[in-house]
């Protein structure tokens, strides 16, 4: 029995966290500390905080993996969820290992908008657009994360010729489309933007670069 015990807590699962980007939502962990941990097979449930029966997640059940996608579970986005996996090897289970509380909408990260840049003469035209999330609306296009919540783009300009590094804030504010003018012909300028949420205070990473020559 106390090697049955000891099995049972040198595989249980470490550091079980949530992961999300615009709400597409995953559970991640670490194996046991015990060597074999790495050939256990692990089991998921969740629940929305407050509830008592915990909810099997089925293709998580019995898994090799340590990922499991709870985009669909965790869709009401203002409720508080728990997450726990526990492991299995020889027949023996560990102990379930919980997740800290995950409310969606406070903890999902916000992703970098999308950036076209057109260049006219002495200007450049850059469109943006927000991210998406997952859930879709009845014609069956992905809605944007501007629904959610109020979200502001703010665009940087780069100067090749000045500075690599140094990023110039040209514009903060909820336009798709913005232009930016009178600048220098023959040089070459980059675009970046980022998603920011002042009601949290949050911003998404930096958009891939767009970059053109006048």
């Amino acid at each position: 029995v106390l090697e049955n015990q000891d099995l049972q807590d040198s595989i249980k699962p470490q550091k079980v966290e949530f992961h999300s980007l615009n709400f597409n939502t995953t559970l991640h962990w670490q194996p046991g500390w015990a060597r074999e941990a790495r050939d256990a097979l692990y089991f998921v449930q969740y629940k929305v905080y407050g509830q008592t029966t915990w909810q099997n997640k089925d293709e998580c059940w019995g898994i090799s993996s340590r990922v499991c996608d709870l985009t669909h579970e965790t869709s009401d986005i203002q409720e508080p969820y728990y997450s726990r996996v526990r492991a299995a090897l020889a027949g023996v289970y560990s102990n379930w290992s919980l997740s800290c509380r995950f409310t969606p909408w406070r903890e999902t990260m916000i992703g970098p908008p999308m950036v076209t840049v057109v260049h006219s003469n002495k200007s450049i035209i850059v469109k943006l657009q927000a991210p998406r999330s997952p859930y879709k609306r009845k014609r069956g296009s992905n809605i944007p994360m501007t629904n959610y919540y109020e979200l502001l783009y703010q665009v940087f300009i780069i100067n090749n010729f000045l500075d690599e590094q140094h990023r110039v804030l040209v514009y903060e504010g909820k336009e798709k489309v913005i232009k930016i003018q009178d600048l220098r012909p023959g040089v070459s300028y980059c675009i970046v933007a980022k998603m920011y949420m002042p009601m949290l205070d949050h911003s998404s990473a930096y958009s891939s670069r767009q970059c053109t020559v006048l």
